[in-house]
């Protein structure tokens, strides 16, 4: 066995600072590296020097749009292939249209994140799609 064990980091970017502080414990529990942050040019930051195995995204933040953020990290070369997790108190289906209606004719438009969870979060759902996620992307945290 290795005397040290790579976490994976996962980079959590919500404006709320209990949501953040509350997400960031739980996956360290699980033997995760989480990194919070609580605004899009934060996070665009921190994704950009850290390099996360994944990025659970708040799409609903006040003053930085959770929506741009990850219309940002699916246009840039180095970020795009990182697994998403939307959270978001809108459903799946009006989060979809909006994706939908930002995309202009001459866009190819934005993939749909990998997993999308409405609010109130069950937490349990939430380990198991971050393990497997995780798991099974191609792209590993350096």
């Amino acid at each position: 066995m290795s005397p040290e064990i790579k976490r994976k980091k996962i980079l959590i970017v919500d404006d709320e600072f209990d949501m953040r502080t509350f997400l960031c414990k739980l996956l360290a529990n699980y033997g995760f590296q989480p990194i919070g942050a609580g605004d899009r040019i934060e996070a665009m930051q921190i994704a950009k020097e850290q390099n996360p195995a994944l990025i659970i995204l708040d799409a609903m933040m006040p003053k930085e749009s959770g929506i741009l953020m990850y219309r940002q990290l699916k246009e840039d070369k180095n970020l795009k292939k990182v697994p998403v997790i939307m959270v978001s108190t809108i459903d799946k289906k009006t989060f979809s249209r909006y994706q939908k209606f930002q995309s202009g004719p001459y866009e190819s438009g934005i993939p749909e994140p990998g997993a999308y969870l409405e609010m109130p979060l069950e937490t349990e759902k939430l380990v198991r799609l971050v393990q497997q996620m995780t798991s099974t992307a191609a792209y590993d945290a350096i």
